[in-house]
């Protein structure tokens, strides 16, 4: 992982249409694999993101610096996935129980893990939602603290609090494992 940031070419468009179509080719992929790291499927990774740059473009034109416009989108993709993830616990409260062959996945949405890999991944889920989101967007998505923090809407201090926190915690766990 490279330590240094890497500066991203600036929207310059204030233009909604031009300024969701920017945005898509520039973060559409990696949107899709931030929301699929929380829901764990695919196609509602895909939906979650589609409706995210949907609500992003009926509200583009209160986005007065659009060099603001990537943190808003993806803000509103992690709290999209959160809301995935708490109707679907709901959701599993009432369904009735789902034959194997109904719980198969599709080999596309087949993530395979390492066993390292996957307690990592299960070690991040044990954090809490803000800790985890500070340390997906750092690691994962590889942005600087104060895009994190835009992203977020927290202080850059904060950020830092938070992934310091997280990795302790991470560090903790995976210890704890071994």
């Amino acid at each position: 992982m490279n330590s240094e940031a890497v500066a991203l070419p600036v929207i310059m468009s204030t233009d909604p249409d031009a300024l969701v179509r920017e945005l898509y080719e520039r973060e559409g992929a990696s949107l899709v694999r931030l929301a699929r790291l929380f829901t764990d499927d695919r196609n509602a990774a895909e939906d979650l993101v589609q409706e995210a740059f949907i609500r992003m473009h009926r509200s583009a034109y209160r986005i007065r610096d659009a060099a603001k416009a990537a943190p808003y989108l993806r803000s509103i993709v992690l709290n999209l996935a959160r809301d995935h993830n708490r109707r679907g616990l709901v959701s599993l409260r009432h369904r009735e129980a789902l034959t194997p062959q109904q719980t198969a996945a599709a080999p596309e949405d087949v993530i395979v893990l390492t066993e390292d890999e996957d307690e990592v991944v299960e070690a991040l889920r044990s954090l809490s939602a803000r800790q985890r989101d500070c340390l997906v967007l750092r690691f994962y998505l590889d942005l600087t603290e104060v895009e994190i923090a835009e992203t977020l809407s927290i202080s850059p201090n904060s950020v830092k609090t938070h992934c310091r926190r997280g990795m302790a915690g991470l560090k903790q766990r995976l210890e704890g494992s071994r």
